[in-house]
């Protein structure tokens, strides 16, 4: 297949963009004006366009290793929920009984099991585990945490687990307080229902009860659990406060509007907090790195989730955080991604329509780069340019072509949103650890990787 150059649009902006951008080559020097735009920003927030795509992981930790090797940075908080990621932040610090990253990230089951259980987080996770390795005995290991709220029951169990061993007795009252669940089995969603439609009564003031109780009792435990591992008491906590969200957001998803939404990033941007200050109490300057979507970091504020009334991780870190959180975002044009059709479907290898004329992601392709970083915080008259509003493309776990505008496009102004981008033109999907024959015939561009 012979490879075809593109040509350099002819818009004033997407020449603008071209003549700003800052291409990337492999060389290691491709990320340097970036670092020098964190500086010494405590927060990093790095999006995605898709939650399907090679690049977008692959970048974000080529971006993350050196954010931990050259500016500090000792977590990294993903968009993964606690318990599952907990594991794997046992793996990397050697604290674990797992044998190899494969196994570390095996408690990743549920759908969409290919985002966390990919080949190139997996790459990552060995990285790090071999980091903390070759580190000084004296120094700070990185670390590896979720920040969602998708696992109400293993989160109960980790509950559990931790007051059999260190108060029997509040492990009784727990499993009473939590048998308000038992009715619904694992199905969280049918709870939300019953519980919203006066089916069944609420277990709200069970689980808040249950927290309540363990932040009451934390002085007492940290003095018992002296042969746990030194983090159990802040994890076990983390987990009875991830239960009291999940139920409010699961009876949250049958309101309607926009209440779930804000409960969920709300609940991100909380335990963040909490981590940030678990990691150092003195509050001395911890370093964290965020992963999530580009709906979840970029600031909703300047996008039509606002007019909408939803908020989002991106927005809450700035307002806490201003100039001391840098967020940046991805975008690509064409290519394959890593997709369901629907809801617990399986992982496809799906073909990206290529981006729409009236997007950010079309500007982005005009300017003839393959790949290019773009500062946004310049003063330059490009920035006020790009500010306008404009599409701009979302995928998450699901990929609609057919109703792709609907269902994957929204308004936005970009130099609000974020502090830099990323562009990758063609970008192809993320390959799952668990290979499928439906994946694996997924269908190529005839063009691809030119996709022209």
């Amino acid at each position: 297949m012979r490879a075809t150059t593109k040509q350099p649009g002819s818009s004033a902006i997407s020449r603008d963009v071209r003549t700003e951008a800052h291409l990337l080559t492999g060389a290691p020097s491709d990320f340097d004006p970036l670092l020098a735009l964190v500086g010494n920003a405590q927060y990093v927030l790095i999006g995605e366009a898709s939650h399907g795509t090679h690049e977008f992981y692959r970048i974000r930790g080529e971006i993350t290793k050196r954010l931990i090797v050259e500016h500090g940075f000792r977590s990294v908080a993903v968009e993964a929920d606690w318990p599952d990621a907990y594991r794997v932040n046992r793996f990397v610090r050697g604290d674990g009984a797992d044998r190899d990253a494969d196994e570390a990230l095996s408690g990743f089951k549920r759908f969409p099991q290919w985002m966390w259980r990919n080949a190139d987080v997996l790459d990552f996770v060995g990285w790090l585990r071999a980091f903390n390795d070759n580190l000084p005995a004296s120094d700070t290991r990185a670390g590896f945490y979720g920040l969602d709220l998708y696992s109400m029951h293993t989160s109960i169990a980790a509950v559990l687990e931790y007051l059999d061993a260190v108060d029997p007795a509040a492990a009784q009252r727990a499993r009473h307080r939590y048998s308000c669940f038992e009715d619904f089995g694992e199905d969280v969603q049918a709870y939300g229902y019953a519980a919203t439609h006066g089916l069944t009564e609420s277990c709200e003031a069970e689980v808040v009860a249950q927290l309540v109780d363990m932040r009451r009792s934390a002085a007492e435990y940290a003095r018992r659990d002296g042969r746990l591992a030194p983090d159990a008491l802040f994890y076990a906590e983390q987990n009875a406060r991830l239960v009291r969200d999940a139920e409010k957001y699961y009876r949250a998803m049958f309101y309607g509007g926009v209440a779930s939404w804000n409960l969920r990033d709300r609940h991100m941007a909380e335990t963040l907090d909490a981590l940030t200050a678990s990691i150092s109490p003195q509050k001395d300057g911890t370093k964290i790195v965020v992963w999530a979507h580009n709906s979840h970091l970029g600031d909703a504020r300047a996008t039509e989730m606002a007019t909408r009334g939803e908020l989002n991780v991106g927005q809450l870190v700035r307002t806490r955080h201003g100039d001391n959180a840098v967020l940046i975002g991805f975008t690509t044009y064409g290519g394959t991604v890593t997709a369901a059709n629907d809801w617990d479907g399986p992982a496809e290898r799906r073909v990206l329509r290529p981006a729409r004329p009236d997007s950010y992601e079309a500007v982005m392709h005009d300017t003839g780069h393959e790949r290019f970083f773009l500062n946004l915080r310049s003063n330059s008259p490009l920035i006020q340019a790009l500010d306008a509003p404009r599409l701009e493309r979302a995928i998450g776990v699901i990929y609609k072509p057919e109703t792709e505008r609907q269902s994957h496009y929204f308004t936005a102004q970009l130099p609000r949103q974020f502090d830099a981008l990323f562009h990758y033109d063609i970008t192809r999907a993320v390959e799952p650890l668990e290979r499928t024959g439906i994946w694996d015939s997924g269908e190529l561009p005839e063009t691809f990787p030119s996709a022209l």
